[in-house]
């Protein structure tokens, strides 16, 4: 009777031990796919004031557009550090803001004939795509973490063990609400 006792508590220990060790790993994936998130953050933020300087010299008197470009991307920086609840809004602030930068351009045929302005505008787009990317493995990083610190039997002790739900990386609401509504065109 002894030995079937002590063999059910080193069974609950030994599948205990499995359930913390899946809850390490998971937070792990979850803090590197922020770090790929966070280094593709960096690039876009580095690549901004480039794209600012080449656009100077095409259309210095559109002043306002372009500080509110740098605004909005001293803001991102700020935020970034914070994490990703706070990087999702300040990041979409700064996508507005470039897009007005890009809507600029097109009144300014010399700038959008500009190599080095192409240039720029080519690996912003390719850093986008890489941050897209980084945020749905981030976001999914996240789903299957919080998943399980919800789930029997860790939910009863990963919160007394410092497993604590983790936020996704997600658009602002005013961001949302551009990509669900069709593009206006003007005739």
């Amino acid at each position: 009777m002894v030995w079937v006792i002590l063999g059910i508590v080193v069974v609950l220990i030994i599948w205990l031990v499995i359930i913390y060790n899946r809850l390490v790993s998971l937070r792990q994936v979850t803090g590197q796919s922020w770090s790929d998130v966070d280094v593709q953050l960096k690039q876009r933020h580095d690549l901004i004031p480039n794209l600012v300087e080449t656009v100077k010299g095409y259309a210095a008197h559109e002043k306002s557009t372009l500080d509110a470009v740098i605004q909005a991307r001293n803001a991102a920086v700020s935020a970034q550090a914070q994490g990703p609840a706070a990087a999702g809004p300040a990041e979409g602030q700064l996508g507005a803001a470039l897009g007005r930068l890009f809507a600029l351009s097109e009144a300014y045929p010399d700038l959008k004939a500009n190599q080095n302005f192409l240039s720029l505008q080519a690996e912003l787009s390719d850093i986008e795509n890489k941050i897209a990317a980084a945020r749905r493995f981030y976001n999914s990083s996240v789903a299957e973490y919080n998943a399980m610190t919800e789930s029997v039997p860790a939910v009863f002790f990963a919160r007394s063990m410092g497993f604590q739900q983790r936020g996704f990386f997600e658009l602002p609401e005013a961001e949302r609400a551009i990509v669900h509504t069709a593009p206006q065109v003007k005739f």
